[in-house]
């Protein structure tokens, strides 16, 4: 397509005033027409441009071109009577062009309505995306001048589609936090190499909610499925010009619409209606399984990259008013995000356009929660967090958001950007401390081990298995927010998967274009002394099966049974910690078949086989998959694994045995010299069941690299039925080994176990 100008004059023919009534901001179907309004403070004019296919056209569209009204409060609004659904829809706007002022207007630009209901067409990278002229390699030519050709061929277009109907409540699961176990998955990669699911509707919303996929969530025990972005987005630059795609989609362009890429290929062609549809239906398949549907949403930063990225929408609309500025220099973004800009939150239009959106997701599509990333940026006054920002006020009383699930990554790149634990209630924060506590007692400690070192102590690791007190215990509410705010997890989206952190010692991120610089260095991971796959020497195999089918041969190694044997126990180890720690867990979709990336800790940008799941699994996949499965079934049947409030150490009115408490390797109570041994590695947690009306239950986990006779506590002097051992390839089948207190058993090197005291 050749470069075009563009008329930089407004349009002549007006839009209808809206009188009367505020239209809401957006594109919104009323009264045999199309009302409009768009946020747009600083700007001159503001064009409605109302597109058709038209291959005559060097952009390939002619424009009907209506200028807005403006309104009170920098809205710009207008009604075009007689259009419909379908129709494609942008704006242009006019106003003053002054970088240095953070002012950059540019009406040769076809922005994006923010509240674009649906998104058609796709992104070309060319210069005429930018708001500045650029030359042939996207570098801005001095002075930072406007460009001049007309982007319309080359950005993605608001669709108009009719409102869905509001998603009734008593369609939802509504799954209490204590009985909820989040999975994390991305809807391409969970089903596109699923056996069960057809050819056409692998890799889509239909694909996840098919049948296949739905029965394997189920019969694996978990309650919510927590997608990978599905909002619009686009494609950085810089992974453009390598040929890549961000697989992830943490690079949002829109807010409201759903990404086309994800639906099926009928879905696409019928148009963004149907697509729309296809992400409803996907909730509600989900729904009448007893799934709830939790989006990961990324309102911390947009598509349009720092100071010198394309001019999309924001940018163009209103960019000091969306964007967070250096106060002193307005053309500087301050970044805090790491993606290049950052919305500013102290902005009423956009926390108004951010709880918009999420209203819009809860009731018109029907999820049930939001997981929030890069979280701290949206508590944000400026640069300095706040827990009783205005948003996450709003999000704490909002009658619509505050009964949805809302989980908080925790921490963004800017000043005091880790704040884990500070997010206030009903919000629930990833917790960053239970994910390296579990890989350095399982992995990096025994490594230090294996190499004449020593590792940490035991204090850590208590607080994280009895749900992390110091992080959620504190807060305006007596007590926290609980255990249960804590989202537990070993693995996530980012990172090594589980059988890779038994597997690598490094990050292998080589696919990625990078020369292995990106992705983080702190994996605390053990390859348990070969780094990479290794030769099976057995039916079982190991974590490494997937790097040997994709072509990457296996070391041969005399030891080589060992290791897999020890890298199947260590995962099993983390999956079992993850699972019966007090908190709400989170698995990572193939974590519980063994799934592998070939050591790359940092994915994003891998749409292929080392994200997508291998679902062609060998027997110690099945085994894990079937030890996963029984540590749910567990989990599901003993709320003494789901405590909603933080143990005291006390024993309660009617009990034997206090409702927590510690135990050495001899049975004795764990005193300060014990909890401060680095030497000491055997730890004895056993948690009363009294108050809930359940099994006692006792937690022996053994981290040290050679076996250990441990001596079961006295407790409340019932008998212990032993219900899981990491040493286990398989759950038990018969009847569960009962020992009396006070009983001594061996345990294998690198092991825990899970026994349950059944009272009378």
């Amino acid at each position: 397509m050749t470069a075009s100008s563009v008329c930089t004059t407004p349009a002549a023919i007006a839009a209808e005033r809206v009188a009367g009534r505020a239209p809401a901001l957006g594109a919104h179907l009323y009264g045999g027409g199309l009302d409009v309004a768009v946020f747009a403070s600083h700007a001159t004019a503001v064009d409605l441009c109302l597109l058709e296919e038209d291959h005559s056209s060097p952009t390939g569209f002619s424009e009907r071109r209506l200028a807005l009204h403006r309104t009170e409060h920098g809205v710009w609004q207008g009604h075009v009577p007689g259009v419909g659904a379908g129709q494609r829809y942008g704006f242009r706007v006019h106003g003053r062009w002054d970088p240095a002022a953070g002012l950059r207007h540019n009406p040769a630009k076809l922005l994006l309505d923010p509240y674009a209901r649906a998104v058609t067409g796709g992104f070309e990278l060319a210069p005429e995306v930018y708001g500045h002229a650029v030359d042939e390699h996207l570098t801005p030519l001095p002075g930072l001048e406007p460009s001049t050709l007309d982007s319309a061929g080359h950005v993605r277009h608001g669709v108009v589609v009719a409102e869905p109907p509001v998603v009734p409540a008593d369609a939802r699961p509504h799954t209490p936090w204590e009985r909820t176990v989040v999975y994390e998955a991305h809807v391409r990669g969970l089903t596109e190499r699923l056996p069960g699911v057809p050819e056409h509707l692998r890799g889509t919303y239909a694909g996840l909610a098919h049948p296949a996929t739905i029965a394997h969530l189920r019969e694996l025990g978990v309650t919510a499925v927590e997608l990978l972005p599905i909002h619009a987005s686009n494609d950085e630059p810089f992974l453009l010009e390598r040929g890549l795609s961000n697989y992830w989609g943490y690079n949002t362009l829109g807010f409201f619409a759903p990404e086309p890429r994800y639906a099926t290929a009928a879905a696409q062609a019928q148009g963004p209606a149907a697509v729309l549809e296809e992400v409803r239906g996907m909730v509600h398949l989900l729904h009448e399984a007893g799934l709830e549907v939790i989006l990961d949403v990324v309102y911390n930063h947009t598509a349009e990259g720092g100071d010198g990225g394309p001019s999309l929408s924001w940018r163009g609309l209103d960019n000091t008013q969306y964007y967070l500025h250096d106060d002193g220099r307005p053309a500087r973004l301050v970044d805090v995000t790491g993606c290049g800009n950052s919305l500013d939150f102290r902005r009423v239009r956009v926390m108004q356009m951010t709880l918009d959106s999420l209203r819009y997701w809860t009731e018109r599509i029907g999820v049930d929660g939001f997981r929030f990333d890069l979280a701290t940026t949206l508590g944000r006054h400026g640069t300095e967090f706040t827990p009783e920002h205005p948003l996450l006020v709003a999000l704490a009383t909002d009658p619509v958001l505050s009964r949805t699930k809302l989980i908080a990554e925790p921490w963004d790149v800017g000043p005091g950007g880790w704040r884990t634990g500070q997010f206030p209630a009903p919000m629930a924060d990833w917790n960053d401390r239970f994910r390296d506590a579990v890989r350095t007692f399982w992995l990096s400690d025994p490594a230090t081990g294996a190499a004449g070192g020593t590792g940490g102590d035991l204090r850590d690791l208590a607080t994280r298995l009895a749900g992390s007190a110091d992080l959620f215990a504190h807060g305006p509410l007596p007590g926290g927010r609980g255990p249960l705010a804590s989202i537990n997890y070993v693995t996530a989206h980012d990172g090594f998967t589980a059988a890779d952190l038994v597997t690598y010692d490094h990050k292998h991120n080589e696919a990625n274009g990078e020369d292995n610089r990106d992705g983080t260095h702190d994996n605390r991971s053990w390859n348990h002394g070969v780094e990479g796959p290794v030769a099976p020497g057995d039916e079982r195999g190991g974590p490494g099966d997937a790097a040997r089918r994709a072509g990457r041969l296996p070391t041969v190694h005399e030891h080589g049974p060992q290791i897999l044997l020890d890298r199947r126990r260590s995962v099993r180890n983390l999956m079992g910690t993850l699972l019966l720690s007090a908190g709400t867990p989170m698995i990572t979709a193939g974590d519980e078949l063994g799934r592998s990336q070939l050591g790359n800790n940092n994915g994003y940008c891998q749409d292929n086989e080392i994200s997508w799941v291998d679902w062609q699994l060998e027997p110690w996949q099945e085994d894990l998959l079937a030890t996963t499965r029984h540590l749910l079934r567990l989990r599901r049947e003993h709320p003494v694994l789901r405590p909603a409030h933080f143990a005291t150490g006390r024993t309660a009115e009617g009990d034997l045995i206090a409702d927590l408490a510690w135990f050495r390797a001899d049975a004795e109570r764990m005193d300060s010299a014990a909890w401060h041994d680095s030497r000491a590695r055997v730890l004895q947690m056993l948690r009363s069941g009294h108050a809930v009306g359940d099994c006692d239950l006792l937690l022996v986990l053994n981290g040290s690299l050679t076996a250990q006779d441990v001596t079961l506590p006295q407790g409340a002097g019932t008998d212990y039925a032993l219900v899981w051992d990491s040493a286990w390839e398989r759950p038990s089948a018969g009847e569960p080994q009962v020992l009396a207190p006070g009983s001594v058993t061996t345990m294998e090197p690198l092991t825990m176990r899970a026994y349950l005291g059944r009272r009378s």
